[in-house]
């Protein structure tokens, strides 16, 4: 039978089937935008995109490695279980938001933010309403992050903020809990567009995600209105034509991260098919032990 390696020795082994992440940029006229990626910048979209991996795809995964584990590796077996550790642990904020087209930018929403437990209420999780309030400081931080990405129109967008001439302003809101977080625990919110701009549109449609970095899942989503409004006027207005450039940029990006994000998870699924059928999943595979069996 094949040695049975610690965990903690397949954490240091080296990986060198992972892909790293890099970062897509994009040049204009106006600036150099850069956005997040969780591919390697050789890795090429496919179309139509993968189908959506399952929910739990990054604890699913860590199990079945788990499993493969306690039947015992081979040292080629445990390199490539060494990988898929690796990309589970470094990349799975990034691939999960991708999946769903949100680009995981540090910058571009709420991220690394500690749950405290007064957030909780009375029924001991993190009460319903503080799930809004993820939301808008994520909102808040995705729009004045296009300043810095579209430099000549900072003062544009630092203005949407505000309550005077152009201004954004919530028409709707609705939120859908998947699970109820509990202190301790941290979080990482980020926005998209949910649909794309077209010139004379009055409304920007977004959508949220809320992932719990205790259980690597998404918490909540939520899925929000923005009204460009015109205080002068006390009317709705037109989304500013020089922020066009930026959003359709960022619609096309995240449709790519979207595509990108779920060819990778899905090859990390078949990896951990293929180590499973060659550990636990033959015929003839024995569960090692270690020193329980010798002592029995």
């Amino acid at each position: 039978m094949p040695p049975h390696p610690h965990l903690s020795a397949i954490r240091r082994l080296s990986p060198c089937a992972t892909p790293a992440r890099g970062l897509l940029s994009r040049c204009s006229s106006a600036a150099t935008r850069t956005f997040y990626s969780s591919s390697s910048p050789s890795t090429e979209a496919v179309w139509p995109p993968p189908t959506p991996p399952p929910t739990r795809w990054c604890s699913d995964l860590e199990a079945r490695i788990g499993k493969c584990i306690a039947f015992g590796c081979s040292p080629e077996q445990a390199r490539r279980a060494a990988a898929v550790i690796k990309t589970l642990t470094d990349e799975w904020r990034p691939l999960t938001a991708g999946c769903s087209g949100f680009i995981a930018s540090p910058k571009g929403g709420l991220e690394g933010q500690k749950v405290v437990w007064g957030e909780m209420d009375s029924f001991g999780h993190v009460n319903n309403v503080q799930y809004n309030r993820y939301a808008e400081s994520s909102r808040v931080n995705w729009i004045l992050n296009f300043g810095g990405l579209d430099p000549m129109n900072k003062e544009m967008w630092a203005k949407l903020m505000k309550p005077g001439g152009l201004g954004l302003i919530m028409k709707s809101l609705t939120t859908e809990f998947k699970f109820p977080m509990t202190y301790p625990d941290t979080i990482s919110v980020y926005h998209k567009l949910s649909k794309s701009i077209s010139p004379g549109a009055t409304l920007l449609n977004l959508e949220c995600i809320i992932l719990s970095h205790q259980h690597r899942r998404i918490a909540a989503t939520t899925n929000e209105s923005v009204v460009v409004y015109d205080y002068e006027t006390a009317e709705r207005a037109a989304v500013p034509r020089l922020a066009f450039p930026i959003l359709r940029e960022v619609w096309d990006q995240q449709n790519k991260e979207m595509n990108l994000a779920r060819q990778k998870v899905w090859n990390l699924i078949r990896e951990v098919a293929a180590i499973e059928m060659e550990t636990w999943n033959r015929a003839g595979a024995i569960e090692d032990m270690g020193s329980a069996a010798t002592e029995s």
